[in-house]
């Protein structure tokens, strides 16, 4: 599911802003990186099932591997994980509202704090 209601599609952060920002409101990026796109998850349990809020981004200037980058981020996801095929964005995906509304929070959060770090 795109979560499209937020500025954050096209967004640039310089990378070492992002991660303390995302960081900060919840989100991991662990290993998720190649030298051209970072990926940050946040997990959520419900009843049973896991969904991840992901925001991934890539590089329009410089080197992730090498902490210099300027990172443009892309329309963030909700999708539900199936154990051992991965996840699930697709539209006939089932998402509670609880769920949804925690991911809103989150972004929001995210949203306001990046704005300020924006390029």
């Amino acid at each position: 599911m795109k979560l499209e209601k937020f500025e954050l599609d096209g967004l640039k952060v310089d990378l070492t802003h992002l991660d303390d920002v995302l960081e900060d409101v919840g989100f991991v990026r662990a290993a998720q990186w190649d030298y051209e796109r970072v990926t940050y998850d946040r997990k959520f349990e419900h009843k049973g099932d896991v969904f991840y809020l992901r925001l991934q981004g890539y590089a329009v200037e410089g080197d992730v591997g090498a902490h210099r980058a300027i990172i443009q981020l892309m329309t963030p996801l909700l999708g539900k994980h199936y154990y051992p095929h991965g996840v699930e964005y697709g539209e006939g995906e089932n998402f509670p509202s609880t769920i949804v509304e925690a991911c809103e929070k989150l972004l929001k959060r995210a949203e306001e704090a990046l704005k300020e770090f924006a390029l």
